[in-house]
């Protein structure tokens, strides 16, 4: 038995894959025998005893612009510091290069853990957006890759995720850990549920969740769906989830006159809902430059619904155009042209759906089983004195 801490600055109730990748990680961990404490920042999540882990979160504050996360210096925070010193951990691996990644390193060197560290997201892309500075976005993926290399082993969950780190300057060895999936079906009342709240009789619906981020490429969905209106095409196109640009998003619906088959959902808490979704639709459209390893995406595809995605994008690295997915051009006409060949073919969508279930999605057990074989690993190093030195150094 292993007593893991996992540190992520995001966690319940976001509508995040980091955070929902932790939760899976720390809820798989738990029912094969081992000890889970997951450190967050203070978020909403209700009764916290109804867990199969330990929760210690730490005071933290809004985002500006982005109301549904949260940062804070754990360290700051007495309470805090005073549940963590009654809880013993063997390994710590950390989510986030930031806040929570900060206390992991604080915590692994005070205590001389083992850290393992995933690298999830393009932070590049990240910092641009947020500062409009290439040489600010540059100066932070110094940092990223300063925290990196400190880490006794970096995990990255896809082949072409890893070369983004490596592109930020990271010279160490990455092990490449995909995220895994929840085996599970919908019902035939989920599937009715969806149909009937959103009056989609019988038209092929075309299916989005993530952020509502301009960085999901979220607008050449809406164009695509435009031409397919033109063009006199049925369909119903529902975007699932919350995020920063909500307004714009829903103003471009109105622009492109598709608020006649375009439907913002807003936040999904229901599960049940959320899969009857995935499985009603007839394809999920994801073209996000942005994401490395979208877990919507397998998501979808445990429900036997194929996703289209932008040929050539880190995203897209799971997908074989037409045998267990569709691949576009980074441009709406192409989407366009796909999407509308494929909404009206339902052979060639239940073909390709069921590629999708076989190929895609890997059960979180059999992710976990080599997770823990790395972690126990890393726990003998720990016990041989063979970890790195993981005091702060000025980038």
């Amino acid at each position: 038995m292993l007593r893991i801490g996992q540190f992520t600055d995001t966690f319940l109730p976001i509508v995040d894959g980091v955070g929902r990748v932790v939760q899976a990680y720390a809820e798989n961990l738990s029912r094969m025998g081992h000890q889970v404490t997951v450190v967050a920042p203070m978020y909403d999540t209700g009764y916290q005893g109804g867990f199969p882990f330990e929760l210690v979160d730490f005071m933290g504050a809004g985002v500006p612009g982005m109301k549904q996360y949260k940062v804070g210096e754990a360290v700051w925070d007495a309470h805090y510091r005073k549940r963590m010193r009654m809880i013993t951990l063997d390994l710590i691996h950390a989510h986030s290069p930031f806040t929570a990644g900060s206390e992991a390193i604080r915590l692994a060197a005070l205590r001389k853990l083992p850290m393992v560290a995933t690298f999830h997201s393009k932070y590049y892309d990240d910092f641009l957006k947020a500062t409009k500075s290439e040489s600010i976005a540059k100066m932070g993926t110094k940092f990223v890759v300063n925290f990196y290399n400190r880490c006794d082993e970096v995990w990255a969950v896809g082949k072409n995720t890893a070369d983004v780190l490596r592109g930020y300057g990271y010279e160490g060895e990455i092990q490449v850990m995909p995220n895994g999936a929840t085996m599970r079906a919908a019902t035939e009342s989920d599937i009715r549920e969806v149909t009937r709240r959103w009056n989609l009789g019988e038209d092929p619906m075309i299916l989005f969740v993530g952020q509502m981020d301009r960085k999901k490429n979220i607008l050449t969905v809406l164009e695509a769906c435009a031409e397919l209106k033109q063009a006199g095409r049925k369909y119903r196109l529902l975007l699932a989830g919350q995020g920063i640009d909500m307004n714009a998003i829903g103003q471009k619906i109105k622009d492109l006159n598709i608020q006649d088959r375009a439907e913002m959902l807003g936040h999904i808490t229901d599960a049940s809902l959320l899969d009857g979704l995935y499985a009603r639709a007839t394809v999920f459209a994801f073209p996000s430059l942005y994401d490395a390893a979208p877990m919507v995406v397998r998501e979808a595809a445990v429900m036997g619904t194929p996703s289209v995605m932008v040929r050539g994008s880190t995203a897209a690295e799971i997908i074989r155009d037409r045998e267990n997915g569709f691949l576009c051009e980074n441009d709406p006409k192409d989407l366009a042209r796909v999407l509308g060949e494929v909404i009206n073919d339902p052979e060639l969508i239940r073909e390709t759906g069921e590629k999708a279930r076989e190929t895609i999605p890997v059960p979180w057990q059999i992710v976990l089983e080599t997770a823990v074989e790395r972690y126990t690993r890393l726990v003998a190093l720990g016990k041989e004195g063979k970890l790195k030195d993981k005091r702060i150094r000025v980038i």
